[in-house]
């Protein structure tokens, strides 16, 4: 059974700098790819999204871009919180219904 690869994380600084290098012309995607270890789909991905957002465009692990995307993992994350506090209701109440011996 082949072993799982780990992705590689990439600092928001380390993405910048590499989108910064491919907008100054210099050399093309493919050789700055190639220089840094990527692949240069990659590099063209970061270059889009550094266009499309700017600064904020590598928000970080678990930061979103705006308040509906906010929004939309909030209201995704409270059915879980709802149904473990279900669940910690339902033994509080049968450890409060047992007959005392």
């Amino acid at each position: 059974m082949p072993e799982a690869t780990l992705r590689r994380q990439y600092s928001k600084e380390y993405k910048e700098e590499a989108v910064k290098l491919v907008l100054k012309g210099e050399k093309t995607c493919r050789e700055i790819a190639e220089y840094l270890g990527i692949r240069d789909d990659q590099l063209h991905r970061w270059k889009k999204k550094y266009q499309q957002f700017g600064n904020s465009a590598f928000p970080g692990i678990g930061n979103l871009h705006d308040a509906q995307e906010a929004k939309i993992r909030q209201l995704e994350t409270e059915p879980r919180i709802v149904k473990e506090e279900r669940a910690i209701l339902k033994k509080a109440m049968a450890v409060f219904s047992r007959n005392p011996q």
